[in-house]
């Protein structure tokens, strides 16, 4: 029996067998063989964007019964070239993790306890609020009469993990809002 299970051990067979670099039959087993990658499985492939950095790496995210089921390096991205850092490697749990909010959350001013809004809900509170910060923060005139147009009621700082794309339609939004306090955590 010794003699059966230790002929089993990788080492024993890379030594004693003609796979003396182990890239072979030595590192096989029945197990190993058995094993079918989640990227084989899956029904389709679709092209992403890493959302970590604002590098842009390129991902392939493998689907499987319309669930995300792998994460992996685009290697047609002339970006990253099918590379990802542990970050984005570990990409797959933003959307799989069971201790993802999937809900918008509030909580009341004074509150203790959040509560779950419907999303339009929401949405609407936070065109309300800046569209008053707006409004109170104003300033059409500074001292000496000279047109500024501009409000100081809110601001904006970007942050990395946002593309090109993004920042570009946020530096537009704010500014079309009268903001001057547009920055990017990126320059910081």
């Amino acid at each position: 029996m010794g003699q059966r299970v230790t002929g089993l051990w990788p080492v024993l067979r890379q030594v004693t067998g003609s796979d003396k670099t182990a890239h072979g039959a030595a590192v096989r087993t029945a197990h190993t063989d058995a094993i079918t990658a989640r990227t084989e499985t899956a029904d389709r492939v679709v092209k992403s964007v890493c959302p970590f950095c604002a590098v842009g790496c390129g991902q392939d995210v493998y689907v499987k019964d319309e669930q995300v089921v792998q994460i992996e390096g685009d290697p047609d991205s002339p970006i990253s070239r099918g590379r990802l850092c542990p970050k984005g490697s570990a990409s797959k749990s933003l959307v799989t993790s069971p201790t993802r909010v999937t809900t918008v959350r509030y909580r009341r001013p004074g509150g203790t306890d959040w509560e779950d809004l419907p999303l339009a809900t929401a949405m609407d509170m936070i065109a309300d609020r800046v569209l008053q910060a707006r409004h109170d923060g104003w300033q059409e005139l500074d001292d000496r009469g000279r047109k500024l147009r501009r409000t100081m009621g809110f601001a904006s700082l970007g942050g990395a993990t946002l593309d090109n794309e993004e920042n570009y339609l946020m530096k537009k939004l704010y500014t079309a809002l009268g903001a001057v306090q547009i920055e990017n955590q990126a320059r910081i």
